[in-house]
């Protein structure tokens, strides 16, 4: 080695003087080397003298000069080139070389093997300038043929690409093998299909797959594909499927996921033609692709303030499926299905609950929906041959729709007040049958009846033009866990599809109930029952992941008898339910629950700024410690909720929960040593548990619950924790506890009403909470512990999650236009509301860690 390096001084003394050894490959050597005519720092690379035998002076300075034409500030320029030979002991050594502007940053190679992963962000930005440069050379003819991590300099945020010189070198010595040498143009993992099989001429869209190979690379820090030999790398490009990009990495969004793997599509003609499409899918979060009968649906960015807040804002995509092909043949058979995808406009959300948030008519030709963009959700129905929806005039405040037999009207349930209302589609508005009903699914039967189901329990039903509700069934024992939800009508008017809901999706089951008995036969385990006309039963469930799944199962609505069960489709919204119309088509949206959840800072004018750039998943009630340096977070996995530790902004991620299967809410100790929350381990069955954060000792009992927890708060001294308690979120009591001297809660208020979300102030002197006493929810506060001594209405317009500020000058909520609100309050001589002001929107909202005091 030391002989040739003489040599090659020795060659190229009159110009240049080699230096140093930068770094060495399969086909050339770069040296560090002074420019002696233009006194600047330079590298060479030198083809390896095999290669340069092959290559031939003439071809090789032929093609390197159409390389050296090519300027753009992402492509590394080209000083020169040309040729040197030596004659040693009657032999002429020849040395190919070209000159190149020396770097002083590293190639991306280096940067991916001491960081394995980049952010989302800074990968996005090396393709977007990688594939502006890859677009700049194909318009004037060049292929590349060799992108790969070692052909990109990085330094200073800015992407070079090298080498145009040697790949048309290559190409124009013998195409893309050389099988004399044993080497070969491009690198196996980052070859294009077509590439590594020689099959048809190269074009940009080649290129395109090996800079999708990189992003992939940057995002899930190994190669789409490899293999302990070049022979069966190169098999797996040609045949076999790369995993997606979220699978391995959840945190990546899902339009990403989506353009990378078009990306890396094995034909040519379903991938991007330029670089400059595939960023715009990149950085589109609208853009999704159907592949496979797979639905990809974009990202919807859930983010929280300062004060642990969770908020949703994205366009939503529905998927639609006709599935009566193959309903109505044996389930033995093989599935197929008809894909389309419903994008909504931007700044458009599907509103959020237990119940259902969209309906397809009866012939398939219509949706209603609930446009979630403020906690006054007006309807808006719209025909599947049409670009927008139309918001139906007055119904704000809309939940739970469905449509009439005829498709002409809709049924819906006010959020707020509770009323049953039916709204005709020609324009008249919205008639009020029933002031006010406790329900969750409404059906509207064959028979012209509304038929819903009770929170208490049984199930009522009502004339859609009016009149008085008749109690159809009651429950032979109420029990506290179950009330009967969704609500489906069997044809023949006998019985309906109902589910026996305990307090969240994994537990709840499906049954069906004859009127004439009043018998309820509890089927599967499930959600959102419907009959279709094709002699199934659609429902859904929730898998190991949180996700929503939809599947089908042969039923005899005579007998109430269930066959085996198939799958429909995965990743359907748990929370929003999904439409099937009587002509076979299914409307669903994607799952929430894939999509990436960011954590944010919020400040009071609105501005947002993300936590961690590269930080997303399925995250929920999040929860700040005392100091504000940590973030205690439920992350979804395949072994159930989890309470995580997150240091705040880029540090570490640590969990420090491993028992139990949904563990949330959480609160911090005032000493951030601990920290307290809701779990359902079992077989102990629900309670309130202990763990400390630093993950040593084991999850420890506090005390056991009879339901289940859906809020928490701790005093700022550490001596009192105030939960709520019951079978679902709006319907718990208030109770308290002494940590450190009682060994069973204590009632605080336990009402008809259902009061939710308790806050103590920072001094434990008071304490807010939510109630639905006047028929929709407000924020009340209360001295504490003598709740007795005193009552105020903090909020006017309808609120919930309330949250104090450290100083217990200034309360803030949510209120039912999903505005963050900041309440100025004076609590001398006595509590007074002093002012309200609205801080900014926060469109539908998720779940809350009210408890948290974190200002």
């Amino acid at each position: 080695m030391a002989d040739a390096v003489d040599r090659l001084r020795s060659a190229l003394s009159d110009r240049y003087t080699i230096e140093r050894e930068l770094g060495s490959g399969g086909m050339a050597t770069v040296y560090l080397a002074h420019d002696l005519k233009h006194d600047r720092k330079v590298a060479i690379k030198v083809m390896r003298p095999e290669l340069s035998a092959i290559l031939g002076g003439e071809r090789f300075l032929r093609e390197v000069q159409i390389a050296a034409k090519l300027n753009h500030p992402h492509i590394l320029a080209l000083y020169d080139s040309g040729r040197a030979a030596e004659v040693q002991e009657g032999s002429t050594q020849e040395f190919l070389y070209y000159v190149m502007p020396y770097v002083e940053g590293e190639s991306l190679r280096e940067k991916l093997n001491g960081e394995k992963q980049l952010s989302v962000d800074e990968a996005i930005s090396i393709t977007k300038q990688v594939g502006a440069a890859l677009d700049y050379a194909h318009e004037q003819g060049v292929i590349h043929r060799d992108i790969k991590p070692e052909n990109i300099l990085v330094y200073r945020g800015e992407a070079l690409v090298a080498d145009f010189g040697i790949a048309l070198a290559l190409s124009a010595a013998g195409g893309t093998r050389l099988t004399d040498t044993g080497l070969s143009l491009g690198t196996p993992e980052y070859m294009s299909p077509e590439q590594a099989t020689g099959e048809r001429e190269l074009d940009a869209r080649s290129d395109m797959y090996s800079l999708g190979a990189i992003t992939y690379e940057m995002l899930v820090g190994e190669p789409p594909h490899t293999g302990n030999t070049v022979q069966a790398i190169i098999a797996k490009v040609v045949s076999a499927e790369p995993q997606p990009v979220s699978r391995v990495r959840h945190s990546v969004p899902s339009n990403v996921n989506a353009a990378v793997m078009t990306a890396l599509a094995k034909t040519p003609a379903d991938r991007f033609g330029s670089g400059a499409e595939y960023v715009a899918a990149l950085t589109n979060p609208a853009f999704a692709m159907a592949t496979s009968g797979v639905v990809t649906e974009p990202v919807s960015q859930w983010s929280w303030n300062r004060l642990s807040t969770l908020a949703v804002s994205a366009a939503v995509l529905f998927a639609m499926i006709a599935l009566w092909g193959w309903l109505r043949s044996s389930t033995t058979t093989e599935l197929s299905a008809v894909h389309a995808s419903i994008l909504l406009r931007e700044g458009e959300e599907v509103g959020s609950s237990n119940g259902k948030e969209i309906a397809i008519s009866p012939d398939g030709s219509r949706l209603v929906y609930v446009m979630g963009l403020s906690g006054r959700s007006p309807l808006v129905i719209r025909s599947l041959n049409q670009t927008t929806g139309t918001p139906v005039p007055e119904t704000e405040g809309a939940s739970d729709p469905t449509f009439a037999p005829d498709g002409e009207s809709v049924a819906y349930r006010d959020s707020e007040s509770g009323a049953l209302r039916v709204v005709s589609l020609d324009g008249s508005l919205p008639q009020t049958i029933v002031d006010s009903v406790r329900y969750d699914c409404l059906d509207w039967a064959s028979d012209e009846m509304l038929y819903y189901g009770s929170m208490d329990g049984g199930i009522s039903r009502v004339s859609a033009s009016g009149g008085e509700p008749e109690v159809l069934t009651q429950p032979d024992s109420p029990d506290a866990l179950i009330s009967y939800r969704h609500v489906d009508v069997l044809p023949n008017g006998k019985g309906a599809l109902l589910v026996l809901w305990r307090g969240d999706f994994e537990t709840a089951s499906i049954a069906a109930v004859e009127f004439a008995s009043g018998v309820v036969r509890e089927l599967v385990r499930g959600f959102h029952p419907q009959y279709a006309t094709s002699g199934h039963l659609v429902y859904g469930q929730s898998d190991s992941r949180r996700e929503g799944n939809l599947l089908a199962a042969n039923f005899d609505q005579e007998s109430l008898e269930l066959g085996p069960s198939i799958p429909v489709i995965d990743g359907m919204s748990r929370s929003k339910g999904y439409g099937l119309s009587a002509t076979g088509t299914l409307v669903y949206e994607s799952s929430n629950e894939q999509r990436g959840l960011q954590p944010v800072w919020v400040e009071r004018s609105g501005a947002e700024q993300a936590v961690d750039p590269d930080w997303q998943g399925r995250l929920y009630w999040p929860a700040l410690s005392p100091d504000g340096n940590r973030l205690a977070i439920a992350i979804d996995g395949t072994d159930g909720r989890h309470i995580w530790i997150k240091t705040l902004d880029r540090g570490p991620l640590q969990r420090v929960t491993f028992e139990g299967r949904t563990n949330q809410p959480s609160v911090w100790s005032p000493d951030g040593q601990y920290v307290l929350f809701g779990s359902r381990p079992a077989p102990q069955g629900p309670g309130v548990w202990r763990k400390n954060v630093d993950g040593t000792g084991p999850m420890s009992l506090v005390f056991g619950v009879d339901q289940f927890v859906s809020g928490m708060t701790i005093s700022g001294d550490g001596q009192w924790l105030v939960f709520a308690e019951g079978p679902t979120w709006g319907n718990a009591d208030l109770y308290a506890m002494r940590l450190r001297i009682d060994s069973v809660p204590i009632p605080l208020l336990v009402t008809e009403h259902g009061e939710d979300a308790p806050a103590l102030s920072y001094d434990g002197q008071w304490l807010a909470f939510a109630s639905e006493e006047t028929g929709r929810s407000e924020v009340y506060i209360r001295p504490f512990p003598n709740v007795n001594d005193g009552r105020w209405q903090a909020s006017t317009d309808g609120a919930t999650a309330p949250v104090w500020a450290r100083n217990g000058r200034e309360l803030f909520y949510v209120n039912a236009s999903s505005e963050l609100v900041v309440a100025e309050v004076r609590t001398e001589p006595t509590f007074v509301v002093q002012s309200r002001r609205c801080c900014f929107l926060l469109r539908t909202i998720g779940p809350l860690n009210g408890g948290t005091s974190t200002l």
